[in-house]
Order: structure tokens, then C-alpha cells, then sequence
């Protein structure tokens, strides 16, 4: 009898043991990362609202701040011994166009006509998908542009879009599945209403570029991005943002396939990636920022510049606020509110301005607001003999 007492005792104490051991080892995980509602590590049942959601990767997944952190730190440790970045691609406008088939036009019903009637520079770049009922355009040079830039970048598409359209517009962009892998960030991942955010990309930010036509979605990542000109190939698209122009399906026409905007960008990006791993640099790979070469690279385009806005910005408006001022500033030119002999270009929509007539008489260059706008896109000073101010302006 009291052998077996004695048994049991020691039984419910190797029990009571065993409990508080688990007890203290859940109590000291640091919780690392949730799947399905319970902790990789120790497997305690977790909040819902736990971490960061990385649905993307793998479905009810959930990472916890440290574990990002050692996360990024080891990948970009693998990515820069494979002399490579990160790059964040968005869709829409930037990559390709798509439109609803209501939305297309009687003037683009041709674009429904998939046979030899259709322009040769359609033919391989034009898709109906039919089970999301839309067509999309493929932007010119797309597949030159993510084949070469897939040597230099570790890529994600980011989207405002829902999931389903995002990775059908993948299967049409990278159909072999060379590019982005489970790295298709769709809306539902953000966790930020209407807004784009790297805490859902496993990259430091220090090494991440991002390409995307709209910046507003960034806000807390603007240095980290290089701004698209919108891709507008269907009417719906210049309808919805209010131009008062034709679309290139419109026209029948298209985008230049060596100067347009993929082939300019990727130069750009290949500069800024030859110049981030300058082996003639002293400092530790690691330690490196790729939003200063960014920046230096974009100060480059307008750096011999002295310019002065007049009649662009509103009246008692101050105009080191202005978004073209910060424009010109970020391209690398010097602004000024008055005209002196230094200044290089008058920047104005009336050729009638006291301002604009003194560069006349000075030959100086008198240039339309949308030559700093394009020389931003394009990367480059554009010539000033493009960007015109209507002479039949008159001074009031």
C-alpha cells in the first residue's frame, strides 16, 4: 500500500514537473513566427492579430518584429553575395494595362479581332482573359526588361489589385515562373488602407527599389522609388484620369520598344546597381544604402541648372513648397525666385511674364513646366526646343 502511494506521489510530481517545464519553455519563447493560429516554436495557441501577416508566402503565416529583422538580415547577407538587390514592381500602369471588356470602346473593337487584322506590335503583347472578362496589354519590351533585370534584383510584384488578378497577370508576365516565385504581393497583404508598405517585404530597405506610376501609395517609402510615367494603352485609362487625349489603342499605336519607358528605366537601374556595388568603394557591402545612390543618380539630370519659375505657382503660395520646385531641386537643379544672370532656364505657361520676356532678351531658355516633368521620366535633360511656351500668351 504504501509502495503504491509512494509511486504515485512520485508519479504526480514527474507529471507536475513535466507541466511546469512546458509551462516555462512556451513562457519563454520568444514567439518567432504563427502559423494557423499556434506558435512554430512551442506551439502555444497565439492572437489572431499576432506580428506581421506574410500570407503571401504561406497561407495563415505570421512574423514576429525580431524575426523579420533576422529574416532580412540573413537574405540580404545570401543577395549580396550574389551581387543582387531587391526590387518592388507594381502592375498597373507600370508593367502593363488592363481594361474590362464593358470598358472598351466601339474606336478599340478592333483589339477584339485576334487574327492576322490585328498590328504585328499587338499580336504578342495583347490578352484576353477571359475568366476575369478583361484584356490586358503587356508594356512594351516587359519580358527584356524582367529577364535582364532579374540578374541584378531579387523581384516582387506588389499590387493594389485583388489576388487573383495579380498572379494571372504574372502567369502572363513571367509564364515560366523564373521571376517572382511566392513574391506576389496582392492588396489583401498590405496592412495599411490604400497603401503600399515595405513591412510585408522580407528586404531591408536599404537595398530595396521600387517602381511603381503612382507615389502616393508610398508614403512612408518615397525614397525608395523611382516614379513610372503611366502606361495609358486603353481609353478607359485617359477617361479615368481626366486627359484630354487618345490612348495608344486609340491610335494604334504603342510605346517604343528601345525608348520607351521600360528600356529607360532599366538603364537607370543598372547604373544605380553598378554604383551600389562600386568595388572601388571602401565601406562594408552591408552597410550600404541604395536610396543614397538613388538619390545622387537622380541629381544628376538637371545638375547644371539655375532655374526660375514665373506665373506656374499660385499667387502667395510659397514656392520652395511647390511640387515642381521640389522636382527641379531633386533632379539636381539650383532654384530661384529672381531672374539673374546665373539663371539657365525660365520655367513658365505665359510667354508675356516680365520673367519670360528677360529670358528672350537674355537668351536664356524659356521652357513649358512639363520639360522638368519629362526630364524626370526620362532621366535625362530633355531639349529644351521640345517644350515650348505658346507665343500668343500675352502679359495682363
Amino acid at each position: 500500500m504504501g509502495e503504491h502511494c509512494g509511486t504515485t506521489v512520485v508519479r504526480n510530481a514527474s507529471t507536475s514537473s513535466s507541466f511546469c517545464g512546458s509551462s516555462l519553455k512556451r513562457n519563454m519563447c520568444p514567439h518567432p513566427g504563427v502559423y494557423a493560429g499556434m506558435c512554430m516554436r512551442c506551439g502555444q495557441e497565439m492572437d489572431d492579430e499576432f506580428g506581421v501577416a506574410f500570407g503571401y508566402i504561406h497561407k495563415k503565416l505570421r512574423l514576429a518584429s525580431d524575426e523579420i529583422s533576422r529574416l532580412r538580415d540573413k537574405d540580404l547577407k545570401n543577395l549580396l553575395r550574389d551581387r543582387k538587390l531587391y526590387l518592388i514592381l507594381d502592375l498597373d500602369h507600370t508593367l502593363l494595362h488592363s481594361a474590362q471588356f464593358p470598358d472598351i470602346t466601339v474606336e478599340e473593337g478592333y483589339l477584339h479581332n485576334q487574327t492576322d487584322a490585328l498590328p504585328d506590335n499587338l499580336k504578342s503583347s495583347l490578352f484576353r482573359v477571359e475568366r476575369m472578362q478583361m484584356m490586358t496589354k503587356l508594356r512594351p519590351f516587359v519580358h527584356s526588361f524582367l529577364k535582364e533585370a532579374s540578374n541584378l534584383f531579387e523581384m516582387y510584384i506588389y499590387t493594389m489589385g485583388e489576388r487573383p488578378y495579380a498572379l494571372e497577370m504574372a502567369k502572363l508576365l513571367d509564364p515560366g515562373d523564373n521571376y517572382f516565385s511566392s513574391r506576389i504581393i496582392a492588396q489583401g497583404d498590405c496592412t495599411q488602407r490604400n497603401q503600399k508598405g515595405l513591412d510585408v517585404v522580407l528586404g531591408r530597405e536599404s537595398a530595396v527599389l521600387i517602381l511603381d506610376d503612382t507615389e502616393a501609395v508610398w508614403g512612408k517609402h518615397k525614397e525608395n522609388l523611382l516614379l513610372m510615367e503611366r502606361y495609358h494603352f486603353f481609353a478607359s485609362s485617359c477617361k479615368e484620369f481626366g486627359l484630354n487625349c487618345k490612348s495608344l489603342s486609340q491610335l494604334k499605336s504603342d510605346e517604343s520598344e528601345t525608348e520607351g519607358a521600360l528600356p529607360t528605366v532599366l538603364k537607370i537601374l543598372q547604373r544605380i546597381h553598378n554604383l551600389f556595388f562600386d568595388e572601388e568603394r571602401q565601406d562594408n557591402l552591408e552597410d550600404r544604402d541604395v536610396r543614397q545612390v538613388l538619390k545622387a543618380v537622380r541629381k544628376e539630370v538637371l545638375k547644371d541648372c539655375k532655374v526660375v519659375f514665373s506665373r506656374v505657382f499660385p499667387t502667395n503660395f510659397p514656392a520652395e513648397q511647390h511640387t515642381l520646385w521640389k522636382m527641379a531641386e531633386q533632379l539636381g537643379a539650383t532654384c530661384s525666385t529672381e531672374i539673374d544672370p546665373s539663371v539657365t532656364h525660365v520655367v513658365s505657361t505665359d510667354a508675356g511674364t516680365h520673367k519670360s520676356r528677360w529670358a528672350v532678351r537674355e537668351n536664356k531658355y524659356l521652357v513649358h513646366p512639363k520639360w522638368i516633368q519629362a526630364s524626370k521620366y526620362m532621366w535625362r535633360k530633355l531639349p529644351e526646343e521640345n517644350f515650348p511656351i505658346s507665343s500668343h500668351a500675352k502679359n495682363k
